[in-house]
């Protein structure tokens, strides 16, 4: 891993665009979503550095890096663990993480970052086309791991995320070492008489009366009232962080992160049938993954997400891992985060053992 304070230097956020778009009485801004996000982070003990990565077309990647020392020199032993990647979900950011980073950071490096077009990365326009709006996502991906220098990494996505990483382990087989699918979003094909959706709640009640539109333009219409739209109808937020904060740190962050420009909302939707049913359903494609990369489902026994697609998948893959996280919804690492780290760095330890034997049969042959 090359030294990231020496390939990468922290830039201004030029928010001047994203304020010219906003409507007036929108209450948010950068520096809003920035305050919010740092109250979000406040009791994460481990140090951690926080970076916008640069890559093309001057956009920019928002990561926070834990434990990325350099490597040691050659004579001294090093962790084998590949560093551990987090993609969020749609409407979600890096501090959603809050109550994972420690433990997860405990045995090796991890990375969080602000997929492109949410939370604050560059918010680009984003190709009407599914195929190439989702390319553009994994261009943005691999550009990052290029300028971060992982040259391999365990990836983990939750909803969105989990599709992404699903893609871009198909397309840069040699850069993932374990693919983790959280809750992913965008598996199965739309049934040809849907009786539920494959996206969050929250996202289905403001999306509903608004199809034509992007999936949560009804919280920037809210103006004003957006703030409190999201207390009320994300009010499990509250409980689920409610370890960490007693008032509405957590709605405050989601607010912010969604009230501003939709640009990786706009891909989203470019990406799905109404309601929600992704247009090139991982599924179809999942299968060509290499064998050779371990998969892993992480379900919540709760969520509205079921785990068909997992265990359809399972059977033509026996080897394929799934989890199912008890009295855990779809926001699984937020609903059971002390079962969901220990699940996580069970699976790193295996990781870490398999890159231990790789290694050593290397140096025997």
């Amino acid at each position: 891993m090359r030294r990231m304070a020496e390939e990468i230097q922290p830039i201004k956020e030029d928010s001047s665009w994203i304020s010219s778009w906003l409507p007036s009485w929108c209450p948010t801004s950068p520096s809003q979503l920035k305050n919010a996000e740092e109250k979000m982070l406040k009791n994460v003990t481990r140090p951690f550095s926080r970076q916008f990565v640069r890559i093309s077309d001057n956009n920019y990647l928002w990561t926070l890096a834990f434990s990325t020392q350099p490597q040691s020199p050659p004579q001294l032993p090093t962790s084998t663990r590949p560093p551990l990647v987090l993609l969020h979900g749609f409407g979600g950011g890096v501090a959603l993480w809050a109550q994972n980073l420690d433990w997860l950071s405990s045995s090796g490096p991890v990375y969080a970052l602000d997929l492109l077009g949410f939370g604050r990365s560059s918010r680009p326009q984003f190709s009407t086309d599914s195929e190439r709006a989702e390319e553009q996502f994994l261009a943005a991906l691999e550009e990052w791991r290029e300028k971060v220098g992982l040259e391999e990494m365990v990836l983990l996505g939750h909803n969105l995320g989990g599709y992404l990483s699903a893609a871009y382990a198909l397309k840069y087989p040699h850069r993932v070492k374990h693919l983790l699918l959280v809750e992913p979003w965008g598996f199965p094909s739309r049934p040809e008489n849907p009786n539920h959706n494959s996206i969050p709640v929250w996202i289905r009640a403001m999306g509903a009366v608004m199809s034509p539109f992007n999936p949560l333009a009804g919280l920037r219409l809210a103006g004003p009232l957006g703030p409190m739209l999201v207390q009320t109808i994300r009010s499990d937020f509250k409980q689920k962080y409610s370890s960490v904060f007693d008032d509405n740190t957590v709605s405050d962050y989601i607010y912010h992160l969604n009230a501003q420009s939709p640009s990786g909302e706009t891909a989203f939707r470019n990406m799905t049938i109404p309601y929600g049913w992704a247009k090139r359903p991982m599924l179809h494609r999942i299968g060509q993954i290499q064998t050779d990369i371990p998969i892993s489902f992480i379900y919540g026994s709760r969520s509205s997400i079921d785990s068909d697609s997992g265990y359809a998948f399972k059977k033509n893959r026996p080897d394929v891992e799934i989890i199912v996280i008890r009295g855990a919804g779809h926001y699984v690492f937020a609903d059971q985060p002390d079962d969901f780290n220990q699940t996580v760095l069970q699976i790193l330890t295996r990781t870490e053992k398999k890159s231990e034997d790789e290694g050593t049969e290397h140096q025997e042959h």
